[in-house]
């Protein structure tokens, strides 16, 4: 399998390149920064859509058609209302919308032609379940969501498989970063390693669910904001950023 891991150089997109690697793919790791321990490395700054859709051609041209993209690349930083940052808010889903969309179309037309292929999108629990302090990193990670949801729906006749990575709360750099930065840490439940979200892509990865839910606690986050509004609006409020 031909992959090409979008953030390979830290947290999770480094863990999947690293462990598509060890089980015999060739991987071509797509970053800011040089990728090490893959068959490839491209340096790339996702925000740039017109540069994460040149990346992707000259891949499919030097190695060959891709078999799996994979789009783990994320920014985020407090964006609380009283700041009124909009250009925040523009580098946010440059970063973890406009660039995973870019790169999305790049691939996802060829491998509908071929009748195979699998792209895996990193979203966020804060994409269904907004914390406070975080409405541009939620709304980015809301929109992933929604997106490749509906591809998803449109191309599965064809046999390629998008899905939406839901992976908790990961000590990732991003992840440490925010508790950090505030953030009071999540629950046991919803902690993950980055080698357990690993290897749930993995597992999970070209079968039949869209979405890839690390802690299935957090999906129950919409029902408890519908029967238990006070309670979902106190614990939200916890989370939030300070």
């Amino acid at each position: 399998m031909l992959a090409a891991v979008i953030g390979a150089s830290s947290g999770l997109g480094r863990r999947l390149a690293l462990d598509l690697t060890a089980r015999g793919d060739t991987v071509v790791g797509c970053a800011r920064r040089p990728v090490e321990g893959v068959a490839a490395s491209v340096r790339l700054d996702v925000s740039d859509t017109d540069a994460v859709t040149n990346t992707l051609a000259s891949i499919s041209q030097e190695h060959g058609p891709l078999d799996l993209l994979v789009n783990a690349a994320a920014f985020e930083q407090p964006t609380k209302v009283t700041d009124g940052d909009l250009d925040l808010y523009r580098r946010t889903f440059e970063t973890n919308f406009f660039g995973l969309v870019a790169a999305t179309l790049a691939v996802v037309p060829g491998m509908v032609k071929r009748g195979s292929g699998i792209v895996v999108n990193f979203s966020s629990d804060h994409g269904r379940a907004p914390a406070p302090g975080t409405p541009a990193y939620s709304a980015s990670k809301a929109a992933v969501s929604a997106f490749t949801e509906s591809i998803a729906h449109e191309v599965a006749p064809s046999g390629v498989r998008l899905h939406v990575v839901y992976p908790g709360w990961v000590p990732t750099a991003l992840g440490q970063g925010a508790v950090d930065g505030g953030m009071d840490l999540p629950p046991r439940m919803v902690r993950r390693t980055e080698a357990q979200i690993s290897r749930l892509v993995l597992a999970k990865m070209g079968g039949p669910a869209i979405d890839i839910n690390a802690a299935r606690v957090a999906t129950l986050a919409p029902v408890v904001r519908s029967l238990a509004p006070r309670l979902y609006r106190s614990q939200m409020r916890r989370q939030g950023a300070r």
